[in-house]
C-alpha cells in the first residue's frame, strides 16, 4: 500500500433517544453539535456530529438515534471502545461532574503515561477519558458545562476487540499504513501519522469473545482520514485490487466516504478532510438547523414529520450561551 491514513476521521455509533444523546454529549461531555442532519441512508432518523468549534477531523463522535432500537451486544468485531483526549490531572474534575451527573465512572491507570476515566453513556456505549503526560496541543470547545481547562480535545483512540488479531493487524498495517508502537498483554497499540492522541488503535485479542451484536450502544463504524477525494479514489482501486469488498464513492455532503469491513469484523470506513461542516451554515451556527443534502430537500416536510422533536441545549452555541 502506497498511501497511508492520516488518523482517525469520527466514530459512529447507534443511539436510543435521541434528546438523550444530545443532553448527554453536549452538557455531560462538553462537545459541541456541529450537525444535525439524517441519515442520508435512511431518512427516518436523525444522523447527529459532536466534535470540537469545527467539527474538524480526530474530534469527531456521530451517531443515528433510533427511539426504541434494542440493545446491542459490545462483542467481537467491533470497536468496543472509544476513547477521547482530556488534559492530564483533569481525571478527577471529570468524576465528580459525571457524578453530579448520576452517571458512575471508574479511574484506573493504563500505564505510567496515561490514566483512564471509563464511563458509559445513556445506551450502555463504552466510552473512555484518557488523561496522557504528553500535551494535546488542539484546541478544545469552551463549552457552559465544560470549561477550557479540563475539555475534551477530540478522538484518543479507538478499542477493536477481535477473535484473531493478526488478520487485523496486518490490515492496520499493510492497507491503512499505520505501525505497531507497543505491545502489552493481549494488547496491540498501533498509530497512524504523526504518533499522539487521536492517531491510536488498539486491537485486543480475545479468541474467546462472542460476535458483538451491531444495535443500540455499539459503535457501527470507524472512520480514518484521508486528505482529499483524490486520494480517496486512488485508495479504493488499491483496495479493491487487494480483494476488499469496497463500497462506490459515497457523497456525505460534509465529507465523501469508501467503506469496506476488514478480516477481523471491523466496519472502516474512508472520509476525506474536506469539504467540511460549514459549507451550508456559519460556524457560529453549527447545529441549530436541520441540514439535508440536496436529493432529500424534496421529501423536508415529510421527513421533519417523521422524525422526533429535539431541543438543542444553549451551551451547543457561543452566542447563545453568552460568549
Amino acid at each position: 500500500m502506497t498511501l497511508n491514513t492520516a488518523g482517525l476521521h469520527h466514530v459512529t455509533a447507534i443511539a436510543g433517544d435521541p434528546q438523550a444523546n444530545i443532553d448527554f454529549y453536549i452538557k455531560g461531555l462538553g462537545l459541541r453539535l456541529v450537525k444535525k442532519t439524517v441519515n442520508f441512508d435512511n431518512p427516518s432518523t436523525y444522523h447527529l456530529y459532536y466534535g470540537d468549534d469545527a467539527g474538524r477531523p480526530g474530534t469527531l463522535m456521530t451517531f443515528f438515534p433510533w427511539g426504541g432500537v434494542p440493545t446491542g451486544r459490545i462483542g467481537a468485531g467491533q470497536s468496543t471502545s472509544t476513547a477521547f483526549s482530556v488534559p492530564e490531572g483533569s481525571l478527577g474534575w471529570w468524576r465528580n461532574h459525571f457524578k453530579a451527573l448520576g452517571v458512575d465512572s471508574v479511574i484506573d491507570r493504563l500505564s505510567s503515561d496515561e490514566e483512564r476515566l471509563s464511563l458509559r453513556d445513556p445506551d450502555g456505549l463504552q466510552l473512555d477519558l484518557i488523561a496522557s503526560s504528553t500535551i494535546d496541543p488542539r484546541n478544545p470547545w469552551d463549552s457552559a458545562s465544560v470549561p477550557a481547562d479540563y475539555a475534551v480535545r477530540g478522538q484518543h483512540s479507538s478499542v477493536l476487540t477481535v477473535n484473531d488479531p493478526f488478520r487485523t493487524v496486518d490490515v492496520l498495517i499493510n492497507d491503512l499504513g499505520l505501525r505497531v508502537v507497543g505491545e502489552m498483554g493481549n494488547r496491540t497499540r498501533l498509530t497512524a501519522g504523526a504518533e499522539g492522541a487521536g492517531n491510536i488503535i488498539d486491537v485486543i485479542a480475545d479468541p474467546m469473545a462472542q460476535q458483538g451484536l451491531t444495535a443500540g450502544g455499539t459503535v457501527h463504524h470507524i472512520a480514518f482520514r484521508v486528505a482529499d477525494a483524490f486520494t480517496q479514489d486512488r485508495w479504493r482501486q488499491e483496495l479493491v485490487e487487494r480483494g476488499f469488498q469496497v463500497t462506490a464513492i459515497l457523497d456525505r455532503q460534509y465529507f465523501t466516504s469508501i467503506y469496506f469491513r476488514e478480516p477481523g469484523g471491523v466496519l472502516y470506513e474512508i472520509a476525506t478532510d474536506t469539504p467540511g461542516f460549514d459549507i451550508d451554515e456559519p460556524l457560529l451556527e453549527l447545529g441549530r438547523s436541520l441540514k439535508m443534502p440536496p436529493w432529500l430537500e424534496p421529501s423536508r416536510d415529510a421527513i421533519e414529520h417523521s422524525i422526533a422533536h429535539i431541543e438543542l441545549p444553549a451551551e451547543n452555541n457561543p452566542t447563545l450561551a453568552g460568549k
